[in-house]
């Protein structure tokens, strides 16, 4: 606090994180938990169920499908009901589908569940990140989606050994563990959504939990963030979606997405293949190891990339360091080295995500990049679909899955390139440490 300013600025914006992140932080460790313990069910499910590599790829896959299929029309009805109330319906249909997961009896009735639980889940990461532009300046977006999508990493870090200890340790009613697995961790998702109707609040101007002059200067400083950026769009839907930097930007992201969820479905088998003694509980807690290191790599990266104002270089390089990791992944077959290639490859992966999602906000205004993070993130996840289904249909034909991480490291690199090679211009904003201040081409 100043003599030019009555109210403390970092308590506010220290009172609107410790409000909004904690809890969003919780609904997308939920929201990860359920789409990716799949690949832990698969230690027990792919022999009960007879499920081929080919067939446990599309499972895992085909959730990117209904995701992409659904992604625009559930953020476009988000802006029109509001973050709580859509959000809420997002938790509690997703909920409901991943706990009906546990009762698949067939490959094909796993097909139809993931598919309908991508279009359940369907908008909910791009709606919180445009909830949290309502929230938090352009300066502080890096650093606070980071602390969002440190969910990611930590639902591994959870959910790796949880999900493992429940298969080994609960068999009540003579169910398998793995459908107690998946049944335990949809239901959490229903008492979310239900939690969130009654705890987010969708615009400043309705937060009864801020004092007036909070609410006076947190208002006034957004608009003042939104008026210093220069040369940003106002675009329809139909418009949005064909921008070619929008485009440009979900084609990097699909490559990012092979590489991310190629490794997380499958990491469980991988570390399974190093030693056939090892219980689904030791896997567990051998797989948290590299989302430990990379929740540390993200958050570090992303410090760094609001302390430099600086967003494309620092989505590039992760990228490159992905991609090595995962060719000393593929190649060398030393389990300690291999799992410190893994680790490698995700911290640069994880390291990726926050300074990439700053970037729309720099040539777009807040409600068209609504639609922009929309689309770009439907269309990269299909890479969803890709990364998982190539490492599965590699290992059925090679019964190994190097050549496919291989595979997915070339599509890293030509993300890495495309990044490093995008055009941003920057320009001299009123407050120059105002990251909104640049535009990306």
């Amino acid at each position: 606090m100043n003599k030019n300013n009555p109210v403390d600025e970092s308590a506010i914006v220290r009172k609107i994180t410790l409000r909004i992140i904690p809890f969003v932080f919780l609904l997308y460790i939920v929201s990860y938990l359920d789409r990716a313990n799949i690949g832990y069910a698969a230690l027990q499910m792919n022999k009960e169920l007879a499920l081929s590599s080919e067939a446990f790829g599309f499972i895992s896959g085909i959730f990117f499908i209904g995701y992409f299929l659904f992604e625009v029309p559930s953020n476009v009805m988000l802006n029109k009901f509001g973050a709580r109330v859509w959000i809420a319906r997002i938790l509690v249909t997703w909920g409901c589908i991943a706990a009906a997961t546990a009762f698949a009896q067939s490959a094909n009735q796993l097909y139809v569940l993931r598919f309908f639980l991508g279009v359940a889940e369907a908008g909910f990461f791009p709606g919180i990140i445009v909830y949290l532009t309502f929230w938090f300046r352009a300066k502080e977006l890096a650093t606070t989606v980071a602390l969002f999508t440190a969910a990611i990493p930590v639902s591994y870090i959870i959910g790796a050994p949880l999900s493992t200890w429940i298969m080994d340790n609960i068999s009540w009613m003579n169910w398998s563990g793995w459908r107690w697995m998946l049944f335990l961790e949809g239901a959490p998702a229903v008492v979310l959504g239900v939690a969130c109707f009654f705890f987010l609040t969708d615009k400043p101007e309705q937060a009864k939990w801020l004092e007036p002059e909070e609410k006076a200067w947190l208002l006034a400083e957004l608009e003042r963030d939104r008026q210093s950026r220069k040369n940003v769009k106002s675009l329809s839907v139909v418009k949005t979606m064909t921008n070619p930097k929008v485009l440009y930007l979900s084609f990097i992201y699909f490559v990012y997405q092979c590489g991310s969820l190629g490794v997380g479905y499958w990491m469980p088998q991988i570390i399974k293949s190093f030693s056939e003694s090892l219980t689904h509980t030791q896997i567990g807690l051998i797989a948290m190891l590299p989302y430990i290191v990379a929740t540390a790599a993200m958050i570090l990266w992303s410090r760094s990339s609001d302390k430099r104002n600086e967003r494309k270089m620092h989505s590039a390089f992760p990228l490159l360091v992905a991609a090595t990791g995962l060719v000393g992944a593929g190649l060398l077959h030393n389990p300690y080295i291999a799992m410190a290639m893994i680790c490698l490859a995700l911290s640069g992966l994880y390291s990726f995500k926050s300074p990439f999602w700053a970037l729309p906000t720099l040539f777009l205004d807040r409600t068209t990049a609504a639609v922009s993070i929309a689309v770009i993130n439907s269309i990269g996840n299909l890479g969803g679909f890709v990364g998982p289904s190539m490492i599965g249909m590699v290992k059925g034909n090679s019964q190994s899955a190097a050549n496919g991480l291989l595979f997915l490291s070339m599509l890293l690199l030509a993300g890495f390139l495309m990044t490093f090679f995008m055009r941003v211009t920057n320009k001299e904003a009123p407050q120059a440490h105002n990251p909104a201040s640049r535009e990306a081409h």
